[in-house]
């Protein structure tokens, strides 16, 4: 299951705090900046399907430093498979198993995103970064679609719908 983990402010002076967002673990650093209103990776273009990202030899730990993002988590081994979990500059990091499909959208004006991945030794990043469309996936698609059953949301506000 993902976790959002917390981190240690260890110095305050005026107008500037200090934080410790180290993960012990981390053997690799990925910065990802999205410039506005983004989608990672995008829809399929033919389709319009959603796709995801699932790395099979590498944990995420992702902390916003700037701006926001939505993480769309999918791991067909867990008893609720889908969660929807918002990460905010400031707030939590969070850790995403390997073996996870997940997703992101940013905030209309960006975001920053700090990962510090425990990578496997040896690892093939282009293998780690291949994307997999749902509409490819039944397994995906089911627990994605309209008529699944809805996600599990994580700092995220439900959308109220009309009668």
């Amino acid at each position: 299951m993902f976790e959002l983990l917390a981190y240690e402010r260890f110095r305050d002076t005026p107008a500037v705090r200090f934080f410790d967002v180290t993960v012990d673990t981390s053997n690799a650093r990925d910065l990802v900046i999205h410039s506005g209103p983004a989608v990672s990776p995008p829809n399929d273009a033919a389709s319009g399907a959603w796709q995801f990202y699932l790395h099979p030899h590498q944990e995420d730990n992702l902390l916003a430093a700037s701006g926001g993002r939505t993480f769309y988590l999918v791991n067909l081994a867990w008893d609720q498979p889908f969660h929807i979990v918002r990460l905010d500059s400031g707030g939590d990091i969070l850790r995403i198993p390997p073996g996870t499909f997940h997703r992101s959208v940013s905030d209309p004006d960006g975001s920053v995103v700090l990962n510090q991945a425990v990578r496997e030794e040896g690892v093939s990043l282009v293998q780690e970064f291949r994307v997999y469309n749902s509409a490819r996936i039944p397994a995906l698609l089911a627990v994605t679609s309209i008529q699944a059953p809805p996600p599990r949301l994580h700092g995220v506000e439900p959308l109220l719908q009309a009668a």
